[in-house]
């Protein structure tokens, strides 16, 4: 495993235990970081950490990384098995998907989401499934 992947494994685990200021520790003060939940992007890390605070508030997110990949631009590409269920623990959607994070220096500097739809376009498709 590399060093990228050494480090963004330790974060998955960071984030399933819920330990957000260790993640945060890791992002470039600008971070461009992906919403996940509404589309879009949120900048630099007191926005970050608002959003995750908000996130925490209405559903648990378990992410099980299933695949490290480098791309042509030397971004790390790490495929995803979520799993997303509300404060009940009721699941609301499972999905596979790509999280592709820019390190410089050691830092986030840009975490995007690959070919995907938000959580809450997932949460609504999930439904209509059952």
């Amino acid at each position: 495993m590399s060093s990228n992947q050494q480090f963004l494994q330790n974060l998955y685990e960071a984030f399933n235990k819920g330990e957000i200021e260790t993640i945060i520790s890791v992002m470039h003060p600008d971070v461009k970081w992906a919403n996940g939940v509404e589309g879009g992007f949120v900048y630099g890390r007191d926005a970050v950490r608002e959003y995750w605070t908000n996130q925490y508030k209405v559903i648990q997110v378990q992410l099980e990384t299933l695949k490290f990949e480098t791309d042509k631009n030397n971004r790390n590409v790490v495929t995803v098995h979520q799993i997303v269920r509300d404060l009940q623990g009721n699941l609301l959607a499972d999905a596979t998907i790509e999280q592709i994070f820019t390190i410089e220096n050691s830092l986030i500097s840009l975490y995007e989401i690959g070919e995907t739809e938000t959580i809450q376009q997932m949460i609504h498709s999930y439904e209509k499934q059952k």
